[in-house]
């Protein structure tokens, strides 16, 4: 019974076919075969309903805007494969939400826009090799959630920079061989991600040096990079510091976090010189601010023998030798002070004295 059913489903499109007049051909499963027919667009004729369809070694026109095709939302195979497309536009596949396989193979892309594979995230395997990309952007891989298989041999990719390479570690399948990669600095990053993924058959085709030397093989010494040396958990100390020594000229990773101490004992030392320095500065001004207000007391006059004129006159006498002379502005400034004082004589102090004058006077 099945049999004959299918027969029947399968001699029912053979019949459509030939009387839409489309140049593909149909099977029971729902696969379109275009292949080789020298097709510029996708038969409008096929059945919408249809699951695969192969529309390789064909003369495809890729549209300036919209998407490629629009009568398939059930597509989930599309094999477009050896067609001059050179370029793909933005959300070209945007429709196509239930495609798992795409196949861009030998097609001569040489750009991708950032929203080509918009809509895709359905997307499983991604076949790009045999074109001319030169790089791809970050924004290239973020629609494609479930990409499980991303094929991209044979491009003419040199480098792929840190982001593009952290986006691929969530795609379990990369085939990235053949490709003219130059190994210098920055194929870094790529060589330490082809040891993670323990990839090989990825090979340098620049310097002429390394050409052929599979890229994951090689070092920082050989990419002329300066980096620390990396050592296995399972070396200990001393064995990483005896290997750091013969090998290379950088400090052991473990040392660099036992420098703060050092800084520490740095910083208490110098503190503790700058106050023992201001101490002793303080300490020799205190001295020289009490040495200058140290006074010896005068002589009382009742332990000096002598008349008091003799004192006097002995003790001017000492007091000239032992100080200088007062200038005129030390006189003058006497001068004043006697003035002020005379002018502060009252008159009847002043009488007694003139009446004293003259009758000296009239004696």
């Amino acid at each position: 019974m099945a049999p004959a059913c299918l027969l029947g489903v399968c001699s029912l499109l053979c019949a459509w076919s030939v009387v839409t007049g489309h140049p593909c051909s149909l099977d029971h499963q729902g696969w379109a075969d275009c292949n080789g027919k020298s097709l510029l667009h996708a038969p409008s004729s096929l059945p919408s309903n249809i699951t695969g369809l192969d529309l390789s070694f064909n003369s495809l026109v890729m549209p300036h805007h919209g998407t490629l095709l629009m009568n398939f939302p059930s597509l989930r195979s599309l094999n477009l494969s050896s067609n001059a497309l050179l370029a793909l536009r933005s959300a070209v596949f945007s429709n196509l939400r239930a495609l798992r396989l795409l196949d861009l193979s030998s097609c001569s892309i040489a750009y991708l826009h950032t929203d080509a594979f918009k809509g895709l995230g359905n997307l499983h395997t991604l076949l790009l090799r045999n074109n001319s990309l030169q790089e791809l952007e970050v924004a290239f891989f973020l629609p494609l959630k479930a990409l499980f298989h991303l094929d991209l041999q044979h491009n003419t990719l040199v480098s792929l920079d840190t982001r593009s390479l952290q986006l691929m570690e969530a795609v379990p399948q990369v085939r990235l061989e053949g490709n003219p990669w130059v190994c210098d600095c920055t194929a870094q990053p790529l060589q330490q991600w082809l040891q993670r993924r323990q990839a090989v058959q990825v090979t340098c085709a620049s310097p002429l040096g390394l050409r052929g030397w599979e890229v994951a093989a090689l070092d920082s010494q050989d990419l002329g990079c300066q980096m620390k040396q990396r050592f296995p958990r399972g070396l200990s100390t001393t064995q990483q510091i005896t290997v750091t020594h013969s090998n290379t000229t950088t400090p052991p990773s473990g040392k660099g976090g036992r420098s703060w101490p050092y800084l520490v004992g740095f910083l208490v030392t110098a503190i503790g010189i700058s106050i023992l320095i201001a101490l002793a500065a303080k300490c020799k001004l205190f001295h020289k601010n009490f040495a200058s207000y140290r006074h010896r007391p005068l002589p009382e006059t009742s332990s000096i023998r002598g008349s008091p004129m003799e004192d006097g006159s002995s003790w001017d006498r000492g007091a000239s030798e032992s100080h200088p002379m007062p200038g005129a502005a030390d006189l003058q400034a006497e001068d004043d002070d006697g003035f002020i004082e005379d002018n502060y004589i009252q008159p009847s102090e002043q009488l007694p004295e003139e009446e004293e004058q003259e009758s000296h006077i009239s004696i």
